[in-house]
């Protein structure tokens, strides 16, 4: 089922998005380049949130524009000369036609309606361009952790979820992806954490937002005094995500 355009689950929590969410490894991005060659005139960051991927972009590219729903996730993100930050739906923007060599979107295609997407992906791609989309999964840590935390992804925040996430934990491999597809490595982030770094990030989970609303009541904070008996306050653990990524020919 395609989604909404106009899901935003993330402009309440967008400091906490911007603090704590893991930032994608310099492998996917060099990955990406071999994917485009030479041609680095534009790229287009769709759903850019706190403009993460639009910062790395901008190292190899003339032009960066990057959109999302989101004023409040703009108003955190990197500043650089060459990315021009706007606000705009994922499926209609007014970029002009043949625009870009590479168009990204980073943990966020799942929210879009993916049909109208496409299409304006074809729009504004410059013949041979390319799309990536890509997600990261669960992390891991080590196994007594893991199983905590996956207690609580299931069975405290579970119910909060939006269906959305299943294509998620399906890596994507359910969506549809209509473009000449390219063979995509699986990354890894891996990132030293503080217990208290893993407090933001479950935080900044849309079900951990939605809970809260529900329910007037944190899950973390009891959920962090339960997983410290594993975690103590001063020590960094190496903290692991799978990054899966799709990516394609348009036009081809």
């Amino acid at each position: 089922m395609e989604q909404s355009c106009h899901k935003d689950y993330f402009s309440k929590q967008a400091k906490l998005y911007a603090g704590f969410r893991p930032t994608y490894p310099l492998s996917l991005y060099e990955f990406l380049l071999q994917q485009v060659h030479e041609r680095r005139e534009a790229a287009w960051d769709c759903a850019t949130g706190n403009g993460q991927v639009a910062n790395q972009l901008a190292n190899y590219f003339k032009k960066v524009y990057a959109t999302d729903i989101s004023q409040q996730q703009l108003e955190h993100s990197v500043q650089k000369d060459n990315i021009v930050y706007s606000i705009s739906p994922a499926e209609k923007t007014s970029f002009p036609d043949n625009s870009f060599d590479l168009i990204t979107v980073g943990q966020a295609v799942h929210w879009f309606d993916r049909k109208q997407f496409y299409e304006e992906v074809r729009r504004v791609s410059k013949p041979g361009g390319v799309l990536a989309v890509w997600g990261y999964a669960l992390l891991s840590i080590e196994p007594d952790i893991d199983e905590e935390i996956m207690y609580f992804y299931n069975h405290v925040v579970g119910p909060y979820w939006d269906n959305a996430r299943k294509l998620l934990e399906d890596g994507y491999t359910t969506i549809d992806f209509p473009f000449k597809e390219l063979q995509c490595p699986t990354f890894f982030i891996e990132v030293e954490w503080t217990i208290e770094h893993m407090a933001g990030y479950l935080s900044s989970w849309s079900s951990t937002q939605h809970y809260i609303r529900k329910l007037h009541q944190d899950p973390v904070a009891p959920f962090i005094q339960k997983l410290a008996k594993y975690w103590h306050p001063e020590v960094s653990k190496v903290v692991r995500f799978p990054v899966f990524c799709r990516a394609g020919i348009v036009g081809m």
